[in-house]
């Protein structure tokens, strides 16, 4: 068997085991998906032992007996007319000796045990608040248990890939290699948590009335905000790039992180605000849009330090043959920030809530990233270092686009110049603005799209709904993966042929969904969707951009290309602000309107296809692109 491909195999041999040993059927998720911080509620109608005092009451005419008696075998039918002890009343004309005779309840198991009501309702009670915690507990560990198990699959798998000829790091190299980016990669991992828990948000600020009687966040007003906030991220990049490329990475992840908590702290107080009345209460409600514009558009200029410094620090730790393998590990990052945001985001929205106060978890939504971003600060500030000969070790040509340049750094006019002169580098720009619309159009939408339509398609008891972050991580984990290894082991570290077969599958999925979107099938479809545009994604913003634009050069190739991302996820913002339907409030607070009706929803996924189309051919374009100074000498051991 060939070497390249046993690592595939047993990478889909185990995770067909993954599948048979932690699948989560979603009748059971839906029981244990949103659990609650607060005690169980006891309906009025039921006493605190268990026993319903409805059923509990003898019918009329019945002699009373203790609850823990049986009837005699001979004792006497209700007379005819009587009530059941049911609460029925049998017909006139039915014979009542036919009748079987009303049986009082059942005792509670723990009243026979004690022997006493009160003390074993208490305990009951106890119980059950305990087991309620127990059963959350195990729910959580349920949904994180595959991603744990899918991390240790992909290091199993990427471990034992074939050696990179001519690549020969030492041991002590490849550890600091590990602490350097991991404590780096999990906090790009929390940017995308801080970064896209607007939208888990926004499933709590549209079940809230505006000053004017309006949802606070309709479908219109989370596309502009969001929206606003993409359009800063990606002209932010004409700053931060070229800043990247004299502090630093390490500098530009600290700026960046500091910067987003504070912005997630600005959004949560307002949160709270608008919950309670507090501080500022009367300018949020009435003028809502504006403010969370204003305030996302901060984070996400902050944000906008996250991709440029990962890629800048880790330029001058891979060799150019081994970033296809580094692009699989920005692709699992990504993936991770993905689920942080939308499924840890929900679990906070959710287990935070109380019996008084449904959306009492909506401010912890943002103060959560908050005090993660902030603990990860601390971790970053002490490990990372810029190179390894930051750190201790030697430096090596790393074989890219200004590997062993040794010339004065350039003007960052005449770097910019540069790069938008190189036909590579602004394919890949273009291939990833397409990449930026259709990723968002699924991670953004889904779900949306899903609960409103609920009445009709009823897709929010579905797995994909209840699990969308966890799935999405996993998509995004293999397609990171696959993209990764096929580049290096199959197409000699070139990434337009991965980013090609990848969009030239996200096209013809894109034309099967407009025949598919109002069917149970929608959440598989665009989960494989997304399995595509995260692996191109990974492979294009976080490797070719350090191939093409070298280590020298890198910041500003980063930010052209994650530039044009969220250009692209920008003009899908805007797009659907115009063309999807609207929601309304009924008097009752529940979402009704055009957009109740899937018929309303087929713009969302005619939109997607023209954008799979042209990237595919943008990226055929890239099919033997290299970069020139590969040729470069490979490293020795160090």
């Amino acid at each position: 068997m060939s070497p390249f491909l046993r690592p595939f195999l047993q990478l889909f041999g185990l995770l067909a085991v993954l599948l048979v040993t932690s699948g989560l059927p979603s009748s059971a998720l839906a029981q244990d998906d949103a659990p609650s911080f607060a005690k169980p509620v006891v309906s009025a109608d039921v006493d605190p032992a268990g026993v319903d005092p409805v059923q509990a009451e003898p019918a009329a005419g019945e002699p009373t007996s203790a609850p823990d008696a049986a009837p005699a075998p001979d004792a006497a039918p209700a007379p005819a007319g009587a009530a059941a002890a049911d609460g029925s009343t049998p017909r006139p004309d039915s014979d009542p000796a036919a009748s079987e005779p009303a049986q009082p309840p059942a005792a509670p198991v723990a009243d026979v045990a004690a022997g006493s009501g009160a003390p074993a309702a208490h305990g009951a009670s106890a119980d059950a608040e305990e087991g309620e915690q127990d059963s959350a507990m195990v729910a959580w560990g349920k949904k994180s248990a595959p991603i744990a198990i899918l991390l240790i699959v992909v290091a199993f798998v990427i471990m034992r890939l074939p050696k990179v000829e001519g690549v020969n790091h030492s041991k002590a190299f490849k550890v600091r290699r590990v602490m350097n980016w991991l404590p780096l990669g999990l906090t790009y991992a929390f940017l995308y948590m801080g970064r896209y828990n607007l939208k888990v948000s926004k499933h709590a600020f549209e079940e809230i009335a505006g000053s004017d009687g309006s949802a606070l966040m309709g479908n219109a007003d989370f596309a502009t905000i969001f929206g606003v906030g993409t359009v800063v991220y990606g002209f932010a990049f004409l700053i931060n790039g070229p800043l990247t490329d004299r502090i630093g990475g390490k500098k530009a992840i600290l700026i960046g992180a500091g910067g987003a908590l504070l912005a997630n702290l600005a959004m949560g107080l307002g949160a709270v605000s608008l919950l309670h009345h507090g501080l500022f209460y009367d300018q949020l409600a009435a003028n809502f849009v504006v403010i969370y514009s204003v305030l996302y558009a901060v984070n996400m200029y902050f944000q906008s330090f996250g991709a440029v410094s990962i890629v800048k620090v880790n330029a001058p730790w891979f060799h150019v043959r081994e970033r296809g393998v580094f692009g699989a590990i920005f692709g699992i990052l990504i993936s991770l920030g993905v689920y942080f945001a939308f499924d840890w985001s929900k679990f906070i929205l959710d287990g935070f809530a109380t019996e008084l106060d449904s959306h009492a978890g909506l401010p912890w939504v943002f103060f959560i990233p908050t005090i993660i971003l902030a603990a990860f600060w601390v971790a970053d500030f002490f490990m990372v270092k810029d190179t390894p000969g930051d750190a201790g070790l030697l430096d090596f040509h790393t074989g890219d686009a200004t590997a062993g340049d040794d010339s004065p750094r350039l003007p960052v006019l005449d770097v910019f110049k540069l790069m938008l002169r190189n036909p590579i580098i602004m394919t890949i720009a273009l291939v990833e603005f397409c990449s930026g619309f259709l990723r968002q159009s699924i991670m953004q939408w889904f779900r949306t799209y899903a609960k409103q339509t609920d009445e009709i398609l009823h897709l929010t008891d579905s797995f994909v709904y209840d699990n969308w972050g966890l799935l999405l991580c996993c998509a995004g984990i293999l397609g990171g993966v696959v993209a990764g290894v096929l580049s290096d082991h199959f197409f000699q570290s070139r990434r337009g042929p991965v980013a090609c077969l990848l969009y030239a599958f996200m096209a013809a999925s894109g034309i099967v969904l407009i025949f598919t979107y109002d069917t149970a099938a929608v959440g598989w479809m665009v989960v494989a969707m997304s399995m595509a545009v995260i692996g191109v994604h990974g492979m294009l913003s976080g490797t070719a951009s350090m191939d093409f634009g070298g280590a020298k050069n890198v910041g500003v190739a980063v930010g052209i290309i994650d530039g044009f991302v969220y250009l692209g996820t920008a003009v899908m913002s805007f797009t659907y602000a115009a063309i999807l339907p609207g929601e309304e409030l009924n008097a009752a607070g529940e979402l009704v309107g055009d957009a109740a009706e899937p018929s309303n929803w087929v713009a969302w996924p005619i939109s997607m296809v023209p954008l799979a189309l042209v990237g595919t051919f943008l990226a055929y374009r890239l099919w033997n692109a290299k970069p020139k100074g590969s040729k470069g000498k490979a490293p020795a051991g160090h």
